[in-house]
C-alpha cells in the first residue's frame, strides 16, 4: 500500500486486516513503563504478543531493558532485526536447537535462556565449551502452571548443577504464573499471584548468595503486573499483552473496576467488512476463524455508537454480526472493528500491523516473527 501520496484512512484498507492505534499503543506503553519505573523494577516485555521487532524497538526506546521470546526461532528473528536483552523463556531441549544457541550466542551475548532440565543443562553446557563460549541462564521455577520449570523443592538441586557447568552463569530465575492471569476476581487474582510467588521468592532468597551481583527475578504478567509489584525480589516483569489489548483481558476485573480491565485500552483492532446482509437479525462479515483465532473471550465490535451489535464466528473464512430490533441493520460494504478475542493467535495470522492515528493510516509494520513456532 503507498502511503507517499494523499494521507490514507482506515477505510481505503483492504479488510480482514489488523490496525494498531498509535495513540493507544504509545499511551500503553508509557504507562507499563511508569508503574515499572516508580516500583524499581524492570521490563522485559514478551514479543510472544506481538511478534513484531519493531514494536520490539519501540519498547525498549520506552525504557524496556530487552525484550522476551517464547521460541528460538522468534529470538533469532529479533537478533536479526538488532533487537538486543533478548531472554528466551520456554525450554530447548533438542541437540539441533541447542547448536542453533550457541550459534546465535555468538551474534548476541546478552542472550540469556531460561533451563528447567539437567540433561538439557548438560548438553549446552558441553556445546559452549565446545566453541569457547559462556551464557548467562536463568532457572525456571514451576509455581503451579505444571506446564515447564523445576518444582521449588528440587531448585536448589537444579541450581547446583547449573553451576558446575563452567560454561554457564546462573543469573537468577523465571517464575511465571500464567493459570492465575485471567482469574475473573481482582481479589482472587491478587491472592493466587502472591501465593504462587511465595515459593518462587523462597528459593530466589536461598539461591541469592550463589547469584553473583545483579540476580535476576523474571516474573508477572499483564493480568497481575500491579499485583506483583509488591514482590520486593522481583526485578524484572515480562508482562506482554498490555501493549494490545484484547478482550479476554478486557473481560477481567482490576483494581479500579471489579467488572473489567481498565489499566490499558485495546490498541489492537480487526478491520472487517460486511459481505452480506440478506438475513433478518444479522449480517456476515469477512473475518472468520482464518482472521481471529477463537480462544479467550467473544470479540468486541467497537465504535457502533448506540448500535447494540454482537460478532461470532461464522465459518473459517466468515463471521457474523448480530443485531436486535431496535438496532439499524448493518449494511453491504459497511466496515466494523472488532477487538480480537487473544491477540497473540490472531497476529500470527497475519503478516502486517496498519499504523494509525484516530482515522488517518500513517504506516505499516511487517510482523517479522509470523510463524516463528521452533
Amino acid at each position: 500500500m503507498n502511503m507517499s501520496k494523499t494521507p490514507a484512512v482506515k477505510s481505503d484498507l483492504d479488510t480482514p486486516c489488523l490496525i494498531i492505534d498509535l495513540d493507544i499503543l504509545e499511551a500503553n506503553l508509557r504507562k507499563m513503563q511508569s508503574i515499572a519505573d516508580k516500583a524499581g523494577k524492570s521490563l522485559r516485555p514478551h514479543a510472544k504478543t506481538h511478534k513484531c521487532s519493531a514494536l520490539a524497538k519501540k519498547q525498549i526506546e520506552t525504557g524496556a531493558i530487552g525484550v522476551c521470546a517464547a521460541k528460538l526461532s522468534e529470538a533469532e528473528a529479533l537478533t536479526a532485526a538488532g533487537v538486543g536483552g533478548v531472554l528466551i523463556t520456554g525450554p530447548v531441549a533438542t541437540k539441533s536447537k541447542i547448536d542453533r544457541v550457541v550459534s546465535l550466542l555468538a551474534k548476541a551475548p546478552s542472550l540469556m535462556i531460561a533451563v528447567d532440565n539437567p540433561g538439557t543443562v548438560e548438553m549446552l553446557g558441553a556445546a559452549l565449551r565446545e566453541n569457547g563460549l559462556s551464557m548467562d541462564v536463568l532457572a525456571d521455577i514451576d509455581i503451579g502452571l505444571k506446564r515447564t520449570g523445576v518444582m521449588p523443592g528440587s531448585a536448589a538441586a537444579f541450581a547446583d548443577h547449573v553451576l558446575s557447568q563452567r560454561n554457564l552463569r546462573l543469573r537468577g530465575i523465571q517464575a511465571y504464573a500464567g493459570h492465575v492471569q485471567h482469574i475473573k476476581s481482582y481479589d482472587d487474582r491478587k491472592t493466587e499471584s502472591l501465593r504462587c510467588l511465595a515459593e518462587a521468592v523462597a528459593v530466589f532468597r536461598n539461591l541469592r548468595p550463589k547469584l553473583g551481583p545483579h540476580p535476576i527475578f523474571s516474573a508477572s504478567g499483564t493480568g497481575t503486573h500491579d499485583i506483583d509489584l509488591s514482590v520486593s525480589e522481583i526485578t524484572e516483569l515480562q508482562v506482554g499483552s498490555y501493549v494490545c489489548m484484547d478482550a479476554e483481558y478486557m473481560a477481567v476485573g482490576s483494581a479500579a473496576d471489579e467488572s473489567r480491565f481498565t489499566a490499558f485500552a485495546p490498541a489492537l483492532r480487526l478491520l472487517t467488512a460486511v459481505v452480506s446482509a440478506n438475513q433478518k437479525g444479522f449480517v456476515t462479515v469477512d473475518a472468520g476463524l482464518k482472521s481471529l483465532y477463537r480462544d479467550g473471550a467473544t470479540p468486541q465490535v467497537r465504535g457502533s455508537g448506540e448500535r447494540r451489535l454482537r460478532y461470532d464466528w461464522f465459518g473459517d473464512e466468515y463471521g457474523k454480526i448480530s443485531y436486535d430490533e431496535t438496532t439499524r441493520p448493518p449494511a453491504v460494504g459497511e466496515l466494523f472493528e472488532l477487538v480480537t478475542s487473544h491477540c497473540d493467535p490472531t497476529i500470527n495470522l497475519f503478516d502486517r500491523f496498519f499504523l494509525a492515528r484516530g482515522e488517518e493510516l500513517v504506516g505499516s509494520w511487517t510482523i517479522d516473527l509470523r510463524g516463528c513456532s521452533q
